[in-house]
């Protein structure tokens, strides 16, 4: 298994030319299934982890995140960048110290956002987010300075969809010295490469959390230099299973069976991921 080291500097590496897709898994088996799909690169999803422990998303301790994500890169062969949410904390000395301990649970990257979660005021001013932004910098310039920063601006997911304060806002944390950017929301060509251009040459993460239209090579062309997928993934997986419990409970029948994973193919994969794993 690569060291976190090397797997920090092949995450540096995939950020600096062409565009890769960066899924989320939630849990060991959707990560090693990804992993075995050739993803070079995972990213945790908070929603999914909270919904796999029976808590709305945002609700989940800063303790059980770190826990999570350090099973997720032990798990896997590859770089993890976790969704690290606000960094569990309003003032900066708080985030500091948050980055520093998700930075020792190896991952390669991490994601500090500028959403509150406050409904009447739901993004921190900008020179508040700024200082969140710097303290989380300084934080992983401390610890060795390897793991890769991402800056988000969450306007268009609190009701501010407004591209020119995005904009703004992920210059400055750009400027904090985010090493990605990130805008969750964007979904027409014109925000994408508006973003893009706007960030150049810092790349820019692109989330396809449901049919928008848009193909990697699309994505590609637009200059997106990653995609995540967000709890999509996860929703995918619960949207089955409650599609059929439904059939179960309201319909009393089993058809939707039929279109259930096959048990002997998960087993094979599991049983040669293992074998390969040397356990």
């Amino acid at each position: 298994m690569p060291t976190v080291a090397e797997k920090r500097k092949t995450f540096h590496a995939l950020h600096a030319s062409g565009c890769f897709v960066i899924p989320n898994p939630w849990d060991i088996g959707s990560a090693r299934w990804l992993q075995g799909q050739g993803f070079k690169a995972l990213a945790s999803t908070s929603s999914g982890f909270a919904w796999s422990q029976g808590f709305p998303d945002n609700h989940v301790t800063r303790e059980m995140v770190l826990s999570h994500l350090r099973v997720l890169v032990e798990a896997t062969d590859v770089p993890v960048n976790a969704d690290f949410e606000g960094g569990f904390a309003p003032d900066p000395a708080g985030v500091a110290e948050s980055v520093k301990l998700a930075v020792a649970t190896g991952v390669a990257g991490l994601s500090i956002e500028d959403s509150t979660g406050d409904r009447e005021k739901p993004l921190y001013d900008l020179d508040r987010a700024v200082e969140r932004m710097r303290a989380a910098r300084a934080a992983i310039d401390k610890a060795g300075g390897d793991t890769l920063l991402v800056g988000r601006a969450e306007g268009f997911l609190v009701g501010r969809p407004d591209l020119d304060e995005v904009i703004t806002r992920l210059k400055a944390y750009a400027g904090a010295g985010a090493d990605c950017l990130y805008s969750p929301g964007i979904s027409k060509p014109e925000q994408i490469s508006a973003v893009v251009k706007a960030m150049a040459p810092k790349p820019v993460n692109l989330l396809i959390g449901g049919p928008m239209g848009i193909t990697v090579k699309d994505a590609a062309a637009l200059g997106v230099r990653r995609i995540s997928v967000g709890g999509a993934l996860a929703r995918s997986a619960w949207g089955g299973f409650m599609r059929m419990a439904k059939q179960i409970a309201e319909e009393g029948r089993f058809d939707g069976f039929a279109e259930a994973a096959s048990g002997g193919e998960l087993n094979k994969f599991f049983t040669k991921d293992r074998k390969q794993r040397g356990s």
